[in-house]
């Protein structure tokens, strides 16, 4: 009779930390240059296919940026995301044609404030990949600054390896989560 409760008090403890050693990760706070923690999560839908408009995708508007469209996930339709190399943060000559086509939308479009977020793949510590989204951001953001965009209108945050565009584990999927993207910040 010992045994078997002996055998029943080991099998429930065993269950409790395996349990225990199977919890998800917490989210990460971010804090934006607001001073305002920002929690970031993954998103609840696919956003693969997202931001990836050109300027005819999106409504027309007044010049204002009131008028423009945004994707389901806040990617403001008339403006690109950017892809870097592994663990840099300087800007391919890609990147910087489509920050020239993007700044080139930002100062037709008066209005438009947006928020520029740094991300990377899932290689690396969450502290070295938030440290190393924020460069992406930041240079992202001094890039379209020295293209004549008002830098009141751009803030940047970093979400790391936090929310990936595609959550496989090969080359190709870490190349689509290393990227600074565009969204509205209004």
């Amino acid at each position: 009779m010992k045994k078997h409760t002996l055998r029943i008090i080991l099998s429930v403890t065993l269950v409790a930390a395996v349990m225990c050693g199977c919890a998800k990760k917490p989210a990460s706070v971010v804090v934006d240059p607001s001073g305002e923690p920002v929690v970031s999560t993954m998103p609840s839908e696919d956003v693969a296919g997202y931001g990836n408009g050109s300027m005819s995708d999106q409504a027309t508007g007044d010049g204002s940026g009131y008028g423009m469209g945004t994707m389901g996930d806040g990617t403001v339709a008339g403006l690109n995301r950017i892809f870097f190399e592994f663990d840099q943060f300087t800007l391919t000559p890609e990147a910087r044609d489509i920050l020239a086509k993007n700044a080139e939308y930002m100062k037709a479009n008066t209005g438009l404030r947006v928020r520029i977020e740094g991300h990377c793949d899932e290689r690396g510590s969450d502290e070295y990949n938030l440290a190393l989204g924020e460069r992406r951001a930041s240079a992202t953001k001094n890039y379209m600054v020295s293209l004549g965009v008002d830098s009141d209108r751009l803030t940047i945050i970093s979400y790391g390896e936090e929310m990936p565009l595609d959550p496989g584990r090969s080359e190709s999927a870490w190349s689509q989560n290393r990227r600074a993207e565009f969204k509205d910040a209004r």
